[in-house]
């Protein structure tokens, strides 16, 4: 009986051993606030980029292809091709087509 004792005693003090050795090591890992990182099987597929709506125009203030509306932001004014004025204005931003620019806060040219 008494030797059951000791070895229930001495296993007891063994596993709090083992339980303070673990909570200290614990402590001192970095926190992830319950964040953990799995490997995905395989690269996930790019996904489709919408394309931008607006961009800076060149140097020269003349807009690229891709995106042909001139905004002007200073007159509240936006420029289509073709238009009176689209050749001599120098734009603050250029647009993808004319919603886009409408959604800015601009205005179409009225002539």
């Amino acid at each position: 009986m008494i030797k059951l004792v000791r070895r229930g005693a001495i296993v007891g003090a063994l596993t709090g051993l083992g339980f303070a050795v673990w909570k200290f090591l614990a402590s001192r890992a970095p926190d992830t606030a319950g964040v953990s990182y799995q490997p995905q099987p395989f690269p996930m597929p790019p996904r489709p980029v919408p394309p931008v709506p607006s961009v800076a125009p060149g140097d020269d203030g003349n807009c690229p292809v891709s995106h042909p509306i001139k905004g002007k932001r200073t007159s509240g004014i936006y420029h289509q091709p073709g238009g009176f004025a689209y050749d001599r204005t120098h734009a603050d931003r250029c647009y993808l087509d004319a919603p886009a620019a409408e959604s800015d806060g601009l205005r179409a040219a009225k002539r």
